[in-house]
């Protein structure tokens, strides 16, 4: 569910005009929802009910500190992966306490500001960043509290490029390998062993692979405990898809997935931590364009917008899909016409659908992708120096700019000269 319809002909991010909003601010622009992040971050919170628990926003998937705070003051944790992200949760105003720490490539110069500012963990993926962080936190006068991501070798029946829990990928250590790890981890001194740590991908779309993951996890639990270490944290990171086109069979709900945590790991006595992204902020957004031309072809026809693969790179990058509506409501019963919905960057990849069915369309009308609040904006560039995307966040019948869109002379000045060139 989500907070854009269409009243009176006209497509509204709750009580605004998305057609008010692209006057003012222009195109193209990400719009999110505050009552549908809202709304879905709460959808978590009941689906762990009443097991002890904190909900994690992964801020990669959207990471305006406007849209941070709102979710930090319904309670909020942040799960970053770099030192940017923890300063935007902190900015935020989300306590250390509430922040997770996961990622492959923590640095020295990260684990000390995040240990100088107040971590609640950090997930360690491997043996050599262990004793690292043991030998900064040390050097700080600190113990570092940490879970070790464990690889389950689960498939989670997703894409390729963001399947993460099997054994060919980069990320956390052999579930086999676990129990010299923790051995390792409890002999530091400037370690704290708080749990285990598992995610196995993003935009799951079927349960049984978290079922399988979070058996091998409670598994690993008693037998961690039963090796002495204290093992009061689980953290089973995030990845529940959703549904990109409506009409087709949706994902699991948050309530079906707190079901299968509860019968996997709700006798154990943990916390459990998760950290999903996606759900809470992919359908809280759209990216609105407007179509500067149509264009006809030698056998199709072509909607040329302003928007571009870099602003929106999921198409391009992940063959995904979005679904496109017109912000003015067609008519009852109007013919549909296939358009290639392209941008204006000089690349085949700059398409967003191919033969895509729209009612018809002329330049200066202004279209919707939706479910484009999860890796829209985050994953924007400045290529072709197009200028980043500006976001705005509507509450009700207000609305604001949450980033503005830079000037071509602020991008410009970005750049230097050195004296002797």
């Amino acid at each position: 569910m989500d907070h854009f319809l269409y009243r009176n002909g006209v497509l509204h991010a709750e009580d605004v005009p998305v057609a008010e909003i692209a006057a003012q601010v222009g195109t193209p622009v990400y719009i999110y929802s505050a009552a549908t992040l809202t709304r879905h971050f709460r959808l978590f919170q009941e689906a762990l009910s009443p097991l002890p628990h904190l909900v994690c926003f992964a801020i990669k998937s959207l990471s305006n500190v406007a849209v941070l705070k709102l979710l930090g003051d319904l309670g909020a944790g942040m799960d970053v992966v770099s030192i940017g992200e923890y300063l935007r949760a902190k900015a935020a105003g989300v306590p250390g306490e509430r922040i997770v720490f996961s990622g492959v490539g923590k640095t020295r110069a990260e684990m000390r500001a995040a240990l100088e500012g107040g971590i609640r963990q950090f997930n360690v993926e491997s043996e050599p960043e262990l004793m690292a962080l043991s030998e900064v936190a040390t050097s700080l006068g600190k113990v570092a509290p940490i879970t070790v991501r464990v690889n389950p070798d689960v498939d989670a029946r997703t894409h390729a490029k963001i399947a993460t829990g099997k054994k060919e990928n980069k990320f956390g250590i052999p579930i086999s390998r676990a129990s010299e790890v923790y051995a390792l981890a409890a002999r530091l001194p400037g370690i704290e062993v708080v749990g285990i740590d598992v995610h196995i991908g993003s935009q799951l779309a079927e349960l049984a692979p978290f079922e399988a993951a979070f058996g091998k996890v409670a598994e690993l639990t008693q037998r961690l405990r039963a090796e002495g270490h204290d093992i009061r944290r689980l953290d089973l990171g995030g990845g529940l898809g959703i549904p990109y086109t409506r009409g087709n069979e949706a994902p699991p709900l948050p309530m079906h997935y707190g079901e299968i945590i509860k019968r996997s790991v709700g006798h154990l006595g943990c916390e459990i931590e998760i950290e999903p992204g996606r759900l809470i902020s992919g359908n809280a957004g759209l990216l609105v364009t407007e179509v500067i031309y149509v264009k006809s072809g030698e056998d199709r026809d072509f909607l040329i917008v302003d928007a571009a693969m870099n602003d929106l790179v999921r198409p391009s990058m992940y063959d995904a899909h979005h679904d496109i509506v017109p912000v003015v409501e067609p008519a009852a019963g109007v013919d549909q016409h296939p358009y290639d919905v392209v941008g204006p960057i000089c690349e085949t990849g700059d398409t967003f659908a191919r033969a895509r069915a729209l009612p018809p369309l002329a330049a200066g009308d202004l279209i919707a992708f939706r479910s484009a609040g999860a890796y829209g904006a985050v994953m924007a560039s400045e290529y072709n120096s197009r200028p980043l995307v500006p976001e705005v966040l509507v509450k009700g019948e207000h609305f604001a700019v949450i980033r503005s869109r830079p000037s071509y002379i602020e991008i410009v000045n970005r750049d230097s000269i050195p004296e002797w060139l």
